[in-house]
């Protein structure tokens, strides 16, 4: 990848600009260090909220120009909400990247949050929170996270709970955004077919006279070790088979277990990825979770995912199985892997298939501005200014010992969260049995 010019303005605003000269396109790039992980009870889903309020207009910029500006230069936009950060973006023609600051800069500090528009908005959101909770899979996401986490507001789904939804205000939403939306609070993120002199002076002009606020609340919240294994269990009409999910507190991105417990995920599922969001492994067909569960004709899907985060998080394992087959056999079966993940180091060669999967994503995550961005602006806020650069030597240090030790840390039954999702069967039986002996286990 091209070198990555990082400054920082007067007001804490971080820039970061990569020139990309491979086709005449630029993507430009807002990240706000506040996400679920900044919420309380009473006001869960603000951040998602607020982020759909800044596509609602400025006094200069009425709702509709955004859109309009950026389709008639040939460009797209969006923005999106996770726990650690809010994220917004205009990629377009290189000439026209100018419109990206404006846009950025126009609603950093002058979004309007219209009363008619929040009430309008509540009604998108709560609808987009019911859709979600008829997906049996992020249902039991949800249920899962909830019981793992005791203390820590990644136990909040990003969306919010609908009671909050209703209940939140226009003054909550202003307060939250006044708050968190600060170039103290920010990273901008330019890649593309641009000279860095240039631009670095056009966005000191546009946001260099904003005014700094105060330092965000911080999060204080600690989760404190699990004791002892939790598990779910959640019923519902819907969804044609059983699914099992699992979930083990892991560590944060800056902790030395990262790298290892990054080839352990790889191992299990295939190498995801050098970023916050991960994706489809490289490989997944050669896998451990792959071969023990869709192979044997187990499961029609099993995967895991490890994802780079602020604070500790989860590390997951996810089955689908396939109709008909026993429940407990499933669950015995991962269980399995994971226990040979801790008690055996990797082979040789296998460490080095992940590697190569891992080399492969690598250039992946480099081909087109925007992942590139996206990779720049999530782990400066996740990991800070130095990790990208030391990605390939923590990774490469690993040893297969390092796998197995920290995979044992992670994979301790004190340290599992299990969760079923059985849809409701029509009649009792053998297979109701089955269920409810897995549902009771442990």
């Amino acid at each position: 990848m091209m070198p990555t010019v990082r400054t920082t303005l007067p007001n804490g605003l971080v820039v970061l600009l990569r020139e990309v000269h491979t086709a005449p396109v630029a993507t430009f790039w807002a990240w706000y260090r506040v996400g679920s992980r900044n919420e309380v009870p009473g006001i869960t889903g603000i951040s998602h909220w607020v982020e759909h309020m800044l596509f609602k207009g400025t006094p200069t910029l009425p709702k509709g120009e955004f859109s309009r500006l950026v389709n008639r230069h040939g460009g797209t936009w969006n923005g999106f909400t996770w726990k650690d950060f809010t994220a917004y973006f205009e990629t377009l023609p290189a000439e026209h990247v100018q419109l990206g600051i404006r846009i950025e800069s126009d609603r950093m500090v002058n979004s309007l949050f219209e009363p008619a528009e929040v009430e309008s908005e509540r009604t998108v959101i709560i609808s987009e929170r019911e859709g979600a909770e008829n997906n049996p899979e992020y249902a039991l996401y949800e249920e899962l996270e909830s019981a793992a986490y005791r203390v820590h507001a990644y136990r909040h789904a990003v969306i919010g709970y609908k009671s909050d939804l209703w209940a939140i205000t226009r003054d909550d939403l202003y307060r939250h955004y006044r708050t968190y939306y600060v170039p103290n609070n920010a990273v901008i993120v330019a890649v593309g077919d641009f000279d860095s002199r240039e631009l670095q002076r056009r966005i000191e002009e546009a946001f260099g006279g904003l005014p700094a606020g105060p330092a965000p609340p911080p999060v204080r919240s600690v989760e404190p070790p699990q004791e002892g294994e939790r598990r779910v269990v959640l019923r519902r009409a819907g969804g044609a088979v059983p699914m099992l999910q699992m979930g083990f507190h892991a560590p944060a991105v800056t902790h030395p277990d990262f790298f290892p417990l990054v080839l352990v995920d790889g191992v299990l599922s295939g190498f995801k990825g050098p970023g916050v969001f991960g994706g489809e492994g490289i490989g997944t067909r050669s896998s451990r979770l792959y071969r023990a569960l869709v192979e044997r004709e187990l499961a029609v899907e099993a995967g895991s995912s490890y994802r780079a985060s602020h604070d500790p998080t989860l590390f997951e394992v996810g089955v689908t199985l396939r109709p008909g087959v026993d429940p407990a056999r499933v669950e015995a079966a991962v269980l399995d892997e994971l226990g040979r993940m801790a008690g055996e180091p990797v082979a040789p060669d296998e460490l080095e298939k992940v590697m190569k999967q891992a080399r492969a994503q690598w250039v992946y995550a480099a081909d087109g501005v925007s992942p590139q961005a996206v990779l720049l602006g999530s782990m400066e806020i996740v990991a800070g200014p130095e990790f990208l650069g030391g990605f390939w030597d923590g990774l490469s240090a690993v040893t297969p010992e390092a796998m197995r030790a920290a995979a044992a840390r992670t994979f301790a039954a004190q340290n599992r969260t299990v969760g079923w999702y059985f849809p409701e069967p029509a009649a009792g039986g053998a297979a109701s049995a089955a269920m409810e002996e897995v549902a009771h286990h442990g």
